[in-house]
């Protein structure tokens, strides 16, 4: 019986690690650096390791790689980012390989773990906006059944249907 719980047990606490992500990869990661903090002084946090997520609003691709625009969310305990309507901004995810727009394509949700390169401007939407740089050391692509299974498949309430 003793084992039947340490397995189960171990199981659990298996099954709420960060998925996707190597545990070598965040250990490079900075908790004490937000992304509030980030969004508001990229600049000093170059060189920082963070683990940042959201979804995919953009990807464009260039002889150097890969660039993914990312909607940022706050991030659950295995790394999934979370459903929300409350984003603390955008930042930019450079690859140096090339991201296939097909397969980052926008509305599916990302986690990663990027090193700080500062900033980098560019027209959104009629106005200049100043996005987060990372570069990419680890990126991981969540399949969207595993977005609604685990993020936005159980809601309580009621509702009331009208008939003609």
């Amino acid at each position: 019986m003793r084992s039947f719980l340490v397995l189960a047990a171990l199981l659990f606490i298996s099954g709420c690690a960060h998925r996707g992500i190597s545990p070598e990869t965040m250990r490079l990661v900075d908790p004490t650096v937000s992304f509030a903090m980030l969004k508001e002084k990229p600049d000093a946090y170059v060189g920082k390791h963070v683990q940042a997520g959201g979804v995919i609003a953009g990807v464009r691709n260039t002889p150097a790689g890969g660039e993914l625009e990312v909607v940022q969310l706050d991030l659950d305990g295995s790394g999934m980012p979370k459903d929300s309507a409350n984003s603390g901004g955008r930042f930019l995810a450079q690859s140096d390989r090339f991201l296939d727009p097909l397969i980052f394509r926008p509305g599916l949700s990302v986690t990663l773990v990027g090193e700080v390169k500062g900033k980098k401007t560019m027209p959104l939407e009629n106005v200049d906006y100043t996005y987060p740089l990372l570069a990419v050391r680890e990126l991981y692509l969540w399949k969207p059944e595993d977005v609604y299974q685990l993020g936005t498949a159980l809601h309580f309430g009621f509702g009331v249907f009208k008939g003609f």
